[in-house]
């Protein structure tokens, strides 16, 4: 299966590395399905078990913009010493940290009438009432950076076997999180909650652990792009990998034919071969995601503004619980609940543009708010 042109087009400036456009779209594409999963469960009221599209988008939505993040956290050219070290975390803490607490208090004093108790209780909460993501993704990078630090320092040919080890113990923390029966913090657990437990939620480490095998696959991915090009482009890997998707991907979300410590094989399965196969999609047709087609330009206009998007789409989340409803008396409507779903996505990120843009205007709010100088 060959890509029709790996070739960049075209650079944005004279001796700076190309960006990757279709790579751009396809991080809009993953801002849009964020976006339409939390319409469809926080505005419309669905829950995984009622609703055709909220299972088949959580699959895949999170575990690719960890993957993406991942991609684009390894730079072949970056100057690894101390200093360099220090300026990167420092730039991370600012970026992803400050935005985040002045967002978490304007939704909590937007969206809730008790203006405390909704931050103490959001607070105790590992997803933070939706502002997860960005300190999950800052632990990565805290640990990350450090590694990258100390890989630098080995010899190239080497440089795979502590990657390796790094990601296989992530596997096994990530494996901790759907083994109730061994672990008190595990999705299922019904027993009183442990102090470690109130822990990983205070601090969203448990969204760490479950995410962060997508964030290194990225940069594994990245790191041996060659490689990962020609596996990819081989005649064999698509189609094993789409029957390997389809059967996993039913397994967990209708079937449940394994139990126990093996139920979370299929799972897995289905997160990282899924998200292979959206990335080979926008690879193979990226003459479809450059600026030269309305939505190739769309959808990386989207991609360069995921910061601002999820910072502030919760703020004009709908509130329809009747949809959720009406999905939950008339279930197997995949086509309509998805579609109702992106089509509020797209407005709502409109609206978070907008706002993102009169923001802007001021260079104090670009900078502290959004991390742009």
């Amino acid at each position: 299966m060959n890509s029709q042109n790996d070739t960049i087009s075209p650079a944005t400036m004279p001796g700076k590395k190309p960006r990757l456009e279709w790579l751009d779209a396809l991080r809009g594409f993953t801002m849009i399905m964020v976006v339409a999963n939390h319409v469809a469960g926080m505005g419309f009221g669905e829950d995984w078990k009622h609703s055709s599209a909220i299972p088949f988008l959580l699959l895949f939505r999170m575990p690719l913009f960890f993957f993406i993040s991942g991609f684009l956290a390894y730079k072949a050219s970056q100057v690894w010493d101390l200093k360099n070290l220090g300026l990167l975390i420092v730039k991370k803490l600012r970026v992803q940290l400050i935005p985040t607490v002045v967002f978490f208090f304007i939704a909590m004093a937007i969206l809730h009438k008790h203006f405390w108790p909704s931050v103490e209780s959001s607070f105790h909460s590992a997803l933070k009432g939706g502002y997860w993501f960005t300190i999950a993704l800052l632990y990565m990078f805290l640990i990350y950076y450090p590694f990258a630090y100390l890989l630098s320092k080995m010899k190239q040919r080497y440089t795979w076997i502590p990657l390796l080890v790094l990601f296989i113990i992530s596997l096994v923390f990530y494996d901790t999180c759907y083994q109730p029966r061994y672990f008190s913090w595990a999705q299922g657990y019904r027993g009183v909650k442990t102090p470690f437990c109130h822990f990983l939620a205070d601090t969203s480490l448990m969204q760490v652990f479950q995410f962060f095998p997508f964030f290194l696959y990225g940069n594994i991915v990245h790191r041996y792009w060659r490689q990962a090009q020609q596996v990819m482009d081989s005649k064999w890997f698509f189609p094993v990998l789409f029957v390997i998707v389809f059967f996993s991907t039913l397994d967990a979300i209708k079937w449940y034919t394994l139990r126990m410590a093996w139920a979370t094989l299929p799972l897995t399965l289905a997160r990282f071969l899924m998200l292979t196969l959206v990335f080979m999609y926008f690879r193979y047709y990226q003459q479809y995601f450059t600026r030269l087609t309305v939505i190739g330009r769309s959808l990386q206009y989207i991609g360069r503004r995921t910061l601002d998007i999820y910072l502030i789409h919760f703020l004009f989340m709908p509130d329809l619980p009747h949809v959720g409803e009406f999905f939950k008396a008339h279930p197997h409507n995949f086509t309509i609940d998805v579609t109702l779903s992106v089509l509020f996505a797209l407005l709502i990120i409109g609206f978070s543009i907008i706002t993102s843009n009169i923001l802007r205007i001021s260079p104090f709010f670009k900078k502290w708010l959004f991390g742009r100088s």
